[in-house]
């Protein structure tokens, strides 16, 4: 009988347990294929030939990164820079079906080189939709149980949902993907309550889009349940600190009992604020950035003045209450909005959290196991445990002190695959290489 033989094998190693919130010292891993083959607090007996050896004093081994909201579209170069950083899942929340499922496909099946993804395909919206390119409009609930279950079944993974919907409209789309074994995610149309949205079964809310209506309704302001532009209502975030604290953590406990999870991409709104400087084309890390993403950079905020800082100063404030209040959350980047840049981003919003005095192990746990779970991948991805997909990190400082230290990466498992901190510079130079390639035309 032929053994199987671990092709890799990882030494004293410090384990960062992301479901408890701690450190084990002294580990050693090994991998077989594309699994995690044992965990042990005892080195082997030797090492086989063939096993190659990493010596893991002073790293820290933590799973693979999530980025839960991007729109895919640059694939050579937006999957190397995702695996730079160590982000090896993603969730792809709006392209056109005929684009993004076989890209998902390619990905997963490991034909092209980038993160494993899930994919919501296009979006559905109200009539006409925001994005025509990658929406499908509708008009009626008829419609819109018709169009939950093509999207079924062309082979999309959730059903995305979207801010010009009419309210009896949403409502059918979502109980239409519950009945096709689909999850319901994205925007809070404008014309519901987001308690309303989650009691109705919204899986995951994205960005701030209904807390702004939270704070008006608490304010006692006249709610308008009518499309009036994307954002248009964001002005009430200024008024966060006039909010009864208490009425707004019930509003919180609502939304959490009602199972919903939310993706707040404060990094989206942030960048936002810089939006003219971006504008321009001369800005940090413009070497990733093909004329492809430029232009789309450009359509959608040609017309659009820099965010207020307040903003995405007190969304964040807002993010920490709905993590006090036991909400679910993912790390989520908006991957494709002018100033987000693949992988590194994730680091940012991980940061924003951090700064809002979330603490460190909870951020890594919502860039990890949080949106594994979500998925239907937690049997497999989110954690570092026996059995689990090495899709992995090590880190050369520990990310349960400060979150930062995420960026210090020293090498990447991809299912087994490894990427040397050598092989994460060539990635890199390869990334800005093809951006460029693109722009020279070749």
């Amino acid at each position: 009988m032929t053994m199987l033989i671990p092709a890799y094998t990882i030494t004293n190693v410090n384990l960062v347990d992301v479901e408890q919130g701690i450190t084990i010292p002294g580990q050693t891993v090994t991998i077989m294929g594309d699994r995690i083959e044992s965990i042990s607090a005892q080195p082997g007996p030797g090492t086989p030939d063939g096993v190659h050896t990493i010596d893991g004093y002073g790293l820290y081994l933590m799973p693979g990164l999530v980025d839960a909201h991007v729109h895919y579209i640059d694939a050579p170069v937006f999957g190397r820079l995702m695996l730079a950083n160590g982000i090896t899942l993603v969730r792809d929340m709006g392209m056109p079906n005929e684009l993004i499922l076989g890209l998902r496909d390619a990905l997963n099946r490991g034909e092209m080189l980038g993160p494993e993804m899930l994919a919501a395909g296009a979006i559905l919206d109200g009539n006409p939709p925001l994005i025509p390119l990658i929406s499908i409009g509708i008009e009626t609930p008829e419609q819109g149980r018709a169009a939950v279950r093509q999207q079924v079944k062309a082979g999309v993974d959730f059903i995305k949902v979207y801010s010009r919907l009419e309210k009896d409209v949403f409502l059918a789309v979502v109980d239409e993907a519950h009945q096709c074994g689909r999850k319901a995610v994205g925007h809070i149309p404008d014309t519901i309550y987001i308690e309303d949205a989650a009691a109705a079964g919204l899986a995951s809310s994205e960005h701030f889009f209904g807390f702004e209506k939270v704070i008006a309704k608490l304010l006692g302001e006249p709610v308008n349940l009518q499309y009036t532009g994307m954002g248009s209502e964001a002005h009430y975030f200024q008024r966060l600190n006039q909010v009864d604290a208490g009425e707004l953590q019930a509003v919180y406990q609502r939304i959490r009992l009602c199972g919903m999870t939310v993706c707040p991409t404060v990094i989206t709104f942030k960048v936002g604020t810089k939006i003219k400087v971006f504008q321009t084309g001369d800005f940090p890390r413009s070497e990733y950035i093909s004329p492809m993403v430029l232009g789309i950079w450009a359509s959608m905020w040609s017309q659009q003045d820099d965010l207020e800082d307040f903003i995405w100063q007190n969304w964040a404030q807002m993010v920490k209450g709905l993590h006090q209040a036991g909400v679910p959350l993912m790390v989520g980047t908006d991957l494709l909005v002018p100033g987000v840049f693949p992988g590194f981003a994730v680091h940012e919003e991980m940061a924003i959290w951090q700064e809002a005095c979330i603490p460190p192990a909870d951020v890594l746990r919502s860039a990890t196991l949080v949106p594994a779970q979500f998925m239907g991948l937690g049997e497999r991805l989110g954690s570092v445990s026996q059995g689990k997909t090495a899709s992995m990190v090590l880190v050369r400082a520990n990310p349960l002190e400060d979150i930062r230290n995420a960026q210090q990466i020293e090498s990447v498992f991809l299912r087994g695959q490894y990427f040397s901190r050598e092989d994460l510079a060539r990635l890199l130079q390869e990334a800005a290489s093809l951006a460029q390639q693109t722009a020279a035309g070749v």
